[in-house]
Protein backbone atom coordinates (compact mmCIF):
# COMPACT_ATOMS: atom_id res chain seq x y z
CA UNK A 1 0.00 0.00 0.00
CA UNK A 2 2.85 2.40 0.90
CA UNK A 3 4.53 1.66 -2.44
CA UNK A 4 1.35 2.46 -4.32
CA UNK A 5 0.92 5.72 -2.39
CA UNK A 6 4.54 6.69 -3.04
CA UNK A 7 4.10 5.95 -6.75
CA UNK A 8 1.00 8.14 -6.93
CA UNK A 9 2.78 11.02 -5.18
CA UNK A 10 5.74 10.81 -7.56
CA UNK A 11 3.39 10.69 -10.54
CA UNK A 12 1.51 13.80 -9.29
CA UNK A 13 4.77 15.68 -8.71
CA UNK A 14 5.92 14.85 -12.23
CA UNK A 15 2.59 15.98 -13.69
CA UNK A 16 2.63 19.35 -11.85
CA UNK A 17 6.25 20.11 -12.71
CA UNK A 18 5.57 19.11 -16.31
CA UNK A 19 2.63 21.55 -16.52
CA UNK A 20 4.77 24.32 -15.05
CA UNK A 21 7.54 23.67 -17.57
CA UNK A 22 5.01 23.69 -20.40
CA UNK A 23 3.47 27.05 -19.31
CA UNK A 24 6.81 28.77 -18.86
CA UNK A 25 8.00 27.47 -22.20
CA UNK A 26 5.28 29.46 -23.99
CA UNK A 27 6.65 32.92 -24.88
CA UNK A 28 4.52 35.89 -23.89
CA UNK A 29 3.25 38.00 -26.78
CA UNK A 30 5.06 41.35 -26.96
CA UNK A 31 2.58 44.22 -26.65
CA UNK A 32 2.38 47.99 -26.40
CA UNK A 33 0.03 49.61 -23.90
CA UNK A 34 -1.64 53.00 -24.43
CA UNK A 35 -3.64 54.64 -21.67
CA UNK A 36 -6.18 57.13 -22.95
CA UNK A 37 -8.32 59.23 -20.59
CA UNK A 38 -10.45 62.37 -20.43
CA UNK A 39 -13.39 63.94 -22.22
CA UNK A 40 -16.76 62.24 -21.82
CA UNK A 41 -17.75 63.73 -25.18
CA UNK A 42 -14.95 61.80 -26.88
CA UNK A 43 -15.12 58.59 -24.84
CA UNK A 44 -17.50 56.66 -27.15
CA UNK A 45 -15.50 57.67 -30.20
CA UNK A 46 -12.24 56.76 -28.45
CA UNK A 47 -13.67 53.36 -27.49
CA UNK A 48 -14.73 52.68 -31.08
CA UNK A 49 -11.31 53.70 -32.36
CA UNK A 50 -9.54 51.53 -29.77
CA UNK A 51 -11.65 48.50 -30.63
CA UNK A 52 -10.97 48.82 -34.35
CA UNK A 53 -7.26 49.57 -33.90
CA UNK A 54 -6.71 46.63 -31.57
CA UNK A 55 -8.47 44.33 -34.05
CA UNK A 56 -6.00 45.47 -36.72
CA UNK A 57 -3.00 45.55 -34.33
CA UNK A 58 -3.39 42.69 -31.80
CA UNK A 59 0.03 43.50 -30.31
CA UNK A 60 -1.35 46.83 -28.97
CA UNK A 61 -3.66 47.22 -25.98
CA UNK A 62 -5.54 50.49 -25.44
CA UNK A 63 -7.33 51.47 -22.22
CA UNK A 64 -10.01 54.17 -22.59
CA UNK A 65 -11.76 55.94 -19.70
CA UNK A 66 -13.74 59.18 -19.37
CA UNK A 67 -14.06 61.53 -16.42
CA UNK A 68 -13.98 64.87 -18.21
CA UNK A 69 -11.42 66.92 -20.14
CA UNK A 70 -9.97 68.40 -16.96
CA UNK A 71 -9.46 64.94 -15.50
CA UNK A 72 -7.66 63.73 -18.61
CA UNK A 73 -5.36 66.74 -18.80
CA UNK A 74 -4.59 66.49 -15.06
CA UNK A 75 -3.64 62.83 -15.56
CA UNK A 76 -1.34 63.80 -18.44
CA UNK A 77 0.33 66.45 -16.27
CA UNK A 78 0.75 63.90 -13.46
CA UNK A 79 2.27 61.39 -15.85
CA UNK A 80 -0.40 58.71 -15.39
CA UNK A 81 -1.70 58.61 -18.98
CA UNK A 82 -0.07 58.73 -22.38
CA UNK A 83 -2.91 60.45 -24.24
CA UNK A 84 -5.47 62.87 -22.77
CA UNK A 85 -8.79 63.46 -24.54
CA UNK A 86 -10.21 66.98 -24.40
CA UNK A 87 -13.24 68.68 -25.89
CA UNK A 88 -11.60 72.05 -25.29
CA UNK A 89 -8.14 73.52 -25.60
CA UNK A 90 -5.76 73.11 -22.69
CA UNK A 91 -6.00 76.18 -20.45
CA UNK A 92 -3.18 78.60 -19.64
CA UNK A 93 -3.16 77.40 -16.01
CA UNK A 94 -2.92 73.75 -17.08
CA UNK A 95 -0.12 74.59 -19.49
CA UNK A 96 1.78 76.36 -16.71
CA UNK A 97 1.34 73.34 -14.41
CA UNK A 98 2.61 71.02 -17.11
CA UNK A 99 5.63 73.16 -17.90
CA UNK A 100 6.38 73.31 -14.17
CA UNK A 101 6.79 69.54 -14.28
CA UNK A 102 8.93 69.64 -17.39
CA UNK A 103 6.07 68.57 -19.70
CA UNK A 104 5.29 70.31 -22.96
CA UNK A 105 1.79 69.19 -24.03
CA UNK A 106 1.34 68.71 -27.76
CA UNK A 107 -2.11 69.21 -29.28
CA UNK A 108 -3.61 66.86 -31.88
CA UNK A 109 -6.95 67.75 -33.55
CA UNK A 110 -8.73 64.43 -34.02
CA UNK A 111 -12.33 65.37 -35.02
CA UNK A 112 -14.87 68.18 -34.83
CA UNK A 113 -18.13 68.40 -32.95
CA UNK A 114 -21.34 70.38 -33.05
CA UNK A 115 -22.94 71.28 -29.73
CA UNK A 116 -26.67 70.80 -30.15
CA UNK A 117 -29.18 72.80 -28.12
CA UNK A 118 -31.93 70.36 -27.23
CA UNK A 119 -35.44 70.46 -25.74
CA UNK A 120 -38.32 68.12 -25.03
CA UNK A 121 -40.32 67.32 -28.21
CA UNK A 122 -43.45 68.79 -26.54
CA UNK A 123 -41.77 72.20 -26.44
CA UNK A 124 -43.04 74.33 -29.39
CA UNK A 125 -39.83 76.39 -29.62
CA UNK A 126 -37.87 75.41 -32.74
CA UNK A 127 -35.27 78.15 -33.04
CA UNK A 128 -33.21 80.50 -30.89
CA UNK A 129 -30.47 83.07 -31.36
CA UNK A 130 -27.15 82.79 -29.53
CA UNK A 131 -28.10 85.88 -27.51
CA UNK A 132 -31.39 84.29 -26.43
CA UNK A 133 -29.61 81.10 -25.35
CA UNK A 134 -27.06 83.18 -23.44
CA UNK A 135 -29.82 85.14 -21.70
CA UNK A 136 -31.70 81.95 -20.85
CA UNK A 137 -28.69 80.25 -19.27
CA UNK A 138 -27.50 83.36 -17.45
CA UNK A 139 -30.95 83.92 -15.93
CA UNK A 140 -31.95 87.07 -17.83
CA UNK A 141 -34.73 85.09 -19.49
CA UNK A 142 -36.61 82.71 -17.20
CA UNK A 143 -39.86 81.94 -19.02
CA UNK A 144 -40.36 80.19 -22.35
CA UNK A 145 -42.97 82.81 -23.42
CA UNK A 146 -40.11 85.33 -23.72
CA UNK A 147 -38.69 83.34 -26.65
CA UNK A 148 -41.95 82.39 -28.35
CA UNK A 149 -42.91 79.41 -26.21
CA UNK A 150 -45.59 78.70 -23.66
CA UNK A 151 -45.94 80.40 -20.27
CA UNK A 152 -43.66 77.96 -18.46
CA UNK A 153 -40.54 78.38 -16.32
CA UNK A 154 -37.23 77.48 -17.99
CA UNK A 155 -35.32 74.59 -16.41
CA UNK A 156 -31.64 74.93 -17.34
CA UNK A 157 -29.51 71.80 -17.71
CA UNK A 158 -25.73 71.78 -18.05
CA UNK A 159 -22.78 69.45 -17.80
CA UNK A 160 -20.76 69.88 -14.62
CA UNK A 161 -17.81 72.26 -14.42
CA UNK A 162 -15.06 69.66 -15.03
CA UNK A 163 -16.56 68.98 -18.46
CA UNK A 164 -14.85 70.52 -21.47
CA UNK A 165 -18.28 70.90 -23.04
CA UNK A 166 -19.38 73.02 -20.05
CA UNK A 167 -16.33 75.27 -20.44
CA UNK A 168 -16.80 75.59 -24.19
CA UNK A 169 -20.50 76.41 -23.85
CA UNK A 170 -19.74 79.01 -21.16
CA UNK A 171 -17.11 80.75 -23.30
CA UNK A 172 -18.80 80.48 -26.70
CA UNK A 173 -22.50 80.78 -25.89
CA UNK A 174 -23.01 82.44 -22.50
CA UNK A 175 -20.12 84.85 -23.04
CA UNK A 176 -20.62 84.99 -26.83
CA UNK A 177 -16.88 84.62 -27.40
CA UNK A 178 -16.05 87.78 -25.42
CA UNK A 179 -12.91 86.98 -23.40
CA UNK A 180 -13.60 89.97 -21.10
CA UNK A 181 -17.12 88.81 -20.22
CA UNK A 182 -17.78 87.56 -16.69
CA UNK A 183 -21.22 86.10 -17.47
CA UNK A 184 -21.92 82.90 -15.52
CA UNK A 185 -24.54 80.17 -15.54
CA UNK A 186 -27.62 81.02 -13.49
CA UNK A 187 -27.33 79.68 -9.94
CA UNK A 188 -30.36 77.42 -10.44
CA UNK A 189 -28.80 75.61 -13.43
CA UNK A 190 -28.83 71.85 -12.83
CA UNK A 191 -25.29 70.51 -13.28
CA UNK A 192 -25.38 66.89 -14.44
CA UNK A 193 -22.40 64.51 -14.61
CA UNK A 194 -23.11 62.92 -17.98
CA UNK A 195 -24.80 63.21 -21.35
CA UNK A 196 -27.19 60.48 -20.24
CA UNK A 197 -28.27 62.62 -17.28
CA UNK A 198 -29.17 65.54 -19.54
CA UNK A 199 -31.02 63.30 -22.00
CA UNK A 200 -33.03 61.59 -19.27
CA UNK A 201 -34.04 64.89 -17.67
CA UNK A 202 -35.11 66.35 -21.02
CA UNK A 203 -37.27 63.32 -21.75
CA UNK A 204 -39.12 63.81 -18.47
CA UNK A 205 -39.35 67.61 -18.35
CA UNK A 206 -41.04 69.67 -21.12
CA UNK A 207 -39.74 72.87 -19.48
CA UNK A 208 -36.07 71.92 -19.73
CA UNK A 209 -33.34 73.04 -22.11
CA UNK A 210 -29.98 71.33 -22.43
CA UNK A 211 -26.96 71.04 -24.69
CA UNK A 212 -24.70 68.18 -25.74
CA UNK A 213 -22.45 66.89 -28.47
CA UNK A 214 -24.51 66.08 -31.56
CA UNK A 215 -23.40 62.45 -31.48
CA UNK A 216 -25.09 61.98 -28.11
CA UNK A 217 -28.51 63.40 -29.01
CA UNK A 218 -31.18 60.67 -29.41
CA UNK A 219 -33.84 60.91 -32.09
CA UNK A 220 -36.68 61.30 -29.58
CA UNK A 221 -35.48 64.76 -28.49
CA UNK A 222 -35.78 68.00 -30.46
CA UNK A 223 -32.71 69.85 -31.72
CA UNK A 224 -33.17 73.63 -31.87
CA UNK A 225 -31.97 75.61 -34.91
CA UNK A 226 -29.55 78.38 -33.89
CA UNK A 227 -28.87 81.81 -35.43
CA UNK A 228 -25.62 83.65 -34.77
CA UNK A 229 -27.57 86.88 -34.33
CA UNK A 230 -31.04 88.30 -34.93
CA UNK A 231 -31.70 88.40 -38.67
CA UNK A 232 -29.27 85.61 -39.52
CA UNK A 233 -30.56 82.24 -40.76
CA UNK A 234 -31.44 79.60 -38.19
CA UNK A 235 -29.23 76.57 -38.78
CA UNK A 236 -29.38 72.98 -37.51
CA UNK A 237 -26.14 71.18 -36.63
CA UNK A 238 -24.91 68.72 -39.27
CA UNK A 239 -21.57 67.65 -40.73
CA UNK A 240 -22.15 70.04 -43.64
CA UNK A 241 -23.09 73.07 -41.51
CA UNK A 242 -20.11 72.54 -39.22
CA UNK A 243 -17.67 72.31 -42.12
CA UNK A 244 -19.09 75.37 -43.90
CA UNK A 245 -19.11 77.23 -40.55
CA UNK A 246 -22.78 78.20 -40.84
CA UNK A 247 -23.61 76.47 -37.54
CA UNK A 248 -22.60 78.71 -34.65
CA UNK A 249 -21.72 76.23 -31.90
CA UNK A 250 -19.00 73.95 -33.27
CA UNK A 251 -15.53 73.10 -32.00
CA UNK A 252 -12.45 70.99 -32.56
CA UNK A 253 -11.84 67.89 -30.44
CA UNK A 254 -8.36 67.12 -29.17
CA UNK A 255 -5.93 64.56 -27.91
CA UNK A 256 -2.89 65.78 -25.98
CA UNK A 257 0.45 64.02 -25.49
CA UNK A 258 3.33 64.91 -23.17
CA UNK A 259 5.72 66.08 -25.86
CA UNK A 260 5.78 64.79 -29.43
CA UNK A 261 4.24 61.35 -29.68
CA UNK A 262 6.57 58.44 -30.39
CA UNK A 263 6.34 54.70 -30.86
CA UNK A 264 2.94 53.05 -30.44
CA UNK A 265 1.26 56.34 -29.47
CA UNK A 266 2.46 58.07 -32.66
CA UNK A 267 1.33 55.14 -34.81
CA UNK A 268 -2.10 55.26 -33.14
CA UNK A 269 -2.49 59.03 -33.57
CA UNK A 270 -1.43 58.76 -37.22
CA UNK A 271 -4.11 56.09 -37.72
CA UNK A 272 -6.78 58.26 -36.04
CA UNK A 273 -6.53 60.88 -38.81
CA UNK A 274 -6.67 58.22 -41.54
CA UNK A 275 -9.74 57.87 -43.76
CA UNK A 276 -10.73 54.60 -42.06
CA UNK A 277 -10.71 56.14 -38.58
CA UNK A 278 -12.47 59.30 -39.74
CA UNK A 279 -15.29 57.19 -41.19
CA UNK A 280 -15.96 56.07 -37.60
CA UNK A 281 -16.14 59.77 -36.63
CA UNK A 282 -18.99 60.37 -39.08
CA UNK A 283 -20.73 57.12 -38.13
CA UNK A 284 -20.93 58.22 -34.48
CA UNK A 285 -22.39 61.65 -35.30
CA UNK A 286 -19.21 63.71 -35.07
CA UNK A 287 -17.57 65.69 -37.88
CA UNK A 288 -14.52 64.27 -39.67
CA UNK A 289 -11.54 66.61 -39.97
CA UNK A 290 -10.89 67.92 -43.46
CA UNK A 291 -7.44 67.37 -44.88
Amino acid sequence: MNRILLFLLLLMTFFISGCGASASAQPEAASAYIENKGSDTIVNLALAWAEQYQAEHPDVRISVTGGGSGTGIAALINGTVGIANASRKISADELTQAEGKGIQPVEHIIARDAIAVIVNPENPVNQLTLQQISDMYSGKISNWKEVGGEDRPIVRLSRETNSGTHVYFLETVLRLGDKKSKTLFSMDTLLLPSSEGIVNELRQNPNAIGYDGLGYVPKDLKVVAVAKKEGDPYVLPTIATVNDKSYAIARDLYMYTAGEATGAEKAYLDWIISDAAQQIVAKLGFVPILK
